[in-house]
């Protein structure tokens, strides 16, 4: 398995070797001063030293990824014949794997991946890259679910179709971005427009159905659809009023990473408590009045 591992990195760096070219938003970033601007803890492994970046935001995020991993692998014990079950842990499995690699680049082995041995830190890595495919496709595979539990027919083909088309669509943008590269293509925003027409649809969907038929699972999806949007807004919001610099400059590490990765912890929560359990295929609804 180690082999295996090592061969896909060293094909992925091959792949994606450009990205160093991409100047960091900061270009006076050095390893040097990566320590910083954040937290860091030097640990020994063998004889080789190791720096470890952000180490309780790390904890926090595999915690998150592991946690995410757990919920997956539920959905498909209680899979039970139900497809849309199926699809929550697929979508979950996907989830859950995108967050680990995303906390080894941006959080744990930051300055490893991204700072040690070069003269300036590098904007991005292969990690990322990847995390954001994973992250995507999660959200359509969430589509998929949602077509297996509230639609039928031609109408739950064209949603399928959608999230296969996408789901390709992007990969390709993606690796057009990381392989050129295209800075752009290859950011944390540029992924969440992307996911936001899926996200609004099974919003508003479950809505309308729930105000349609009275039907409880709607009314629990909703219930998790808000708690995503208010996570996301969390982020946005503490992100755009630079709180994370703020509090460092006090001597306390609690970056937006941090705000989506408790919110999401929730979010993950709800799933597996109220959420899980209520998931089945369609049914013909009953309308009510």
């Amino acid at each position: 398995m180690h082999l295996i591992l090592t061969k896909i990195s060293k094909v992925l760096l091959s792949v994606f070797g450009r990205l160093q070219s991409i100047p960091h938003d900061d270009p006076d970033l050095t390893p040097e001063k990566w320590c910083m601007v954040q937290p860091c803890m030097k640990i020994r492994i063998a004889s080789k030293e190791i720096i470890i970046s952000q180490p309780l935001s790390s904890f926090r995020v595999y915690f998150l990824g592991f946690f995410t991993v757990g919920v997956s692998l539920y959905f498909f014990h209680i899979q039970n014949g139900e497809n849309s079950r199926l699809w929550w842990g697929v979508s979950l499995l996907l989830w859950g794997i995108g967050t680990l690699l995303a906390g080894t680049s941006y959080q744990a082995f930051g300055y490893e991946i991204k700072c040690a041995g070069r003269q300036v830190c590098s904007w991005t890595s292969w990690w990322e890259v990847v995390y954001l495919m994973f992250q995507q496709v999660s959200m359509n595979a969430m589509l998929v679910a949602i077509a297996y539990s509230c639609t039928t027919g031609t109408f739950q083909i064209v949603l399928l179709c959608y999230a296969l088309v996408s789901s390709l669509v992007y990969v390709i943008i993606v690796c057009i971005g990381g392989i050129v590269p295209v800075k752009s293509l290859i950011t944390f925003e540029f992924m969440l427009w992307v996911s936001a027409p899926v996200f609004f649809f099974i919003c508003f969907f479950n809505a309308w159905r729930y105000l349609m038929f009275r039907e409880s699972m709607d009314l629990v999806l909703l219930g998790s659809w808000i708690i995503l949007l208010g996570t996301n807004m969390a982020y946005w919001i503490y992100s755009k009023h630079g709180i994370t610099k703020k509090l460092w400059a006090k001597g306390i590490w609690f970056s937006e990473n941090d705000v989506l990765h408790v919110f999401l912890m929730f979010w993950m929560i709800y799933i597996v408590t109220v959420v899980a359990n209520r998931i089945k295929d369609y049914t013909i609804p009953i309308l009510q009045g």
